[in-house]
């Protein structure tokens, strides 16, 4: 990688990811575990190499940062361009998001009602070095797009398997 900053601060928290998983802990308490480390991750962002910050300018982004080599979790950069966002979706996992860099809006929406429209049920913004937390049993429908209207945002995504 070109100009290779230093990655200890990801390395850093995948070791600490690992030993949290590797305790097996119900959901809450690994999520409640993991939401400050992730924080401390994304507080600075010198680490993330600029190829893996790169925004495309038609789609938002994924590049793969770390994948568990027992496939327990992951770590993704997602860089989200001007205008960009996801479909309506929930998760099948846990999962937390850091913003690091810009903003996401997250728009919520109620569990489905059988032959009925999707109704929006509320918005937040993530802001930089804010953890949120995405999991089935939380409940996490939601659209999530770039904030932003003028630069691309940075979130760092960690995702139970």
């Amino acid at each position: 990688m070109s100009d290779d900053p230093d990655l200890a601060p990801l390395r850093r928290f995948v070791t600490e990811a690992t030993a949290l998983v590797d305790r097996d802990l119900p959901e809450a308490e690994l999520l409640e575990a993991l939401a400050p480390r992730l924080a401390e991750l994304v507080a600075h962002d010198g680490w993330l190499p600029a190829e893996l910050a790169a925004p495309d300018p038609v789609h938002y982004r994924q590049y793969l940062l770390h994948a568990d080599p027992r496939g327990r979790f992951s770590v993704v950069s997602f860089v989200w361009g001007p205008g960009q966002k996801t479909p309506i979706h929930d998760h099948t996992v846990w999962g937390m998001v850091g913003m690091m860099r810009g903003q996401e809006l997250c728009e919520e929406y109620a569990v489905p009602t059988p032959g009925r429209a999707m109704q929006k049920a509320g918005e937040h913004a993530v802001q930089p070095g804010q953890v949120d937390k995405v999991s089935p049993s939380i409940g996490d429908i939601h659209v999530v797009s770039n904030g932003l209207k003028d630069r691309p945002s940075i979130s760092i995504h960690v995702y139970g398997a």
